[in-house]
């Protein structure tokens, strides 16, 4: 079965923390996570399968993504095969008030600390996390989620998009966890930079899905202006996919390459092109299908929260930063 008649077949209302893990689940069990990986020879395939969920439903992308991601650097890692029927979540945000630390006891990993933002805590069975240990470098852990060392909060997340990822914190209690890798190699590794174009795709994805509302709306009837904004989407539209397709054929051509630089390149373009779609097509369709269109209005509601998976000025700073200290660079053809 592929995504497709998947989604043909299920078609449940994602609007809730277990409805997307109970809809993963049975991804999962289909088969359906076991994506190429990414530097394979098939990364355009992968990011295809991750933006058709991503059109499908933004909430249920979060959490695909993230356990795909998290299959992808557990076999970067040389980590054992997760169990079969898992589901992971990838949690690696690290802001100033909320941290996880991690130390040996007899051999064993242990867990301390609040982790923030973890997406769809409460309804997967393993989480793989970033977290500190003695010496404040960063460790990569595996960890399962049920377990009484373990807490998910019931609140704190007050969304509107996104809401049904209920991104969470978790607070572990001398949780037992498993180390994968060493510290530091899950930054270090070229896997990273692989998967955040990854997520820049399902923004690809996503924002494509908004314009086929407009594209719809303008072959039935004949409205310059409307017809001028579906110009406007069409061309930004264009050039991210054009950038997502040049990344997988330099990520497939050259695996092990620091691929810092082409994803923070195309993470700033593709998340231009989408913000610039829910511009136009909001103002060429007006306030009709936000109101009365299912689909579209989670979609709307949903594509500028996950958005800000992009840092914004922060990571243009450290585009420019990059850029800065390239040999002669003046973007030739």
């Amino acid at each position: 079965m592929d995504l497709h008649a998947f989604f043909e077949i299920h078609a449940p209302r994602l609007d809730t923390p277990q409805a997307l893990g109970d809809c993963l689940r049975q991804m999962v069990q289909a088969g359906l996570d076991q994506l190429p990986m990414p530097g394979s020879g098939q990364t355009l395939e992968r990011w295809q399968r991750l933006g058709r969920v991503a059109s499908q439903d933004l909430g249920l992308c979060k959490l695909y993504e993230g356990h795909t991601d998290a299959l992808a650097t557990l076999h970067e890692l040389g980590a054992p095969r997760p169990a079969p029927g898992s589901t992971w979540g990838l949690w690696a945000a690290e802001p100033p008030d909320a941290r996880v630390d991690v130390h040996l006891a007899d051999g064993q990993a242990i867990l301390t600390g609040r982790k923030a933002w973890c997406s769809g805590a409460a309804v997967v069975s393993h989480g793989l996390l970033t977290a500190r240990d003695e010496q404040g470098a960063v460790q990569l852990v595996a960890v399962d989620m049920h377990q009484p060392h373990i807490s998910v909060s019931s609140h704190g997340w007050e969304a509107v998009g996104m809401r049904a990822t209920a991104s969470v914190e978790v607070t572990f209690d001398q949780a037992p966890a498993t180390c994968i890798g060493r510290p530091g190699d899950y930054l270090q590794r070229p896997g990273f930079w692989h998967g955040a174009i990854g997520i820049a795709a399902c923004w690809h994805a996503a924002a494509s899905r908004l314009g086929s509302y407009l594209q719809q709306h303008c072959s039935q009837r004949e409205e310059p202006h409307a017809q001028a904004h579906l110009g406007a989407v069409n061309a930004a539209l264009y050039s991210a996919s054009c950038v997502l397709r040049e990344c997988a054929r330099r990520v497939d051509e050259n695996p092990e390459a620091d691929a810092q630089l082409l994803a923070r390149q195309a993470r700033a373009h593709i998340e231009a092109c989408a913000e610039q779609v829910i511009q136009h097509v909001g103002r060429a369709l007006g306030a009709g299908p936000y109101c009365q269109n299912p689909h579209f209005a989670r979609l709307s509601a949903d594509l500028p929260v996950y958005l800000r998976q992009s840092h914004a000025e922060r990571d243009l700073q450290a585009l420019g930063k990059l850029v800065a200290l390239q040999p002669d660079t003046w973007w030739p053809l």
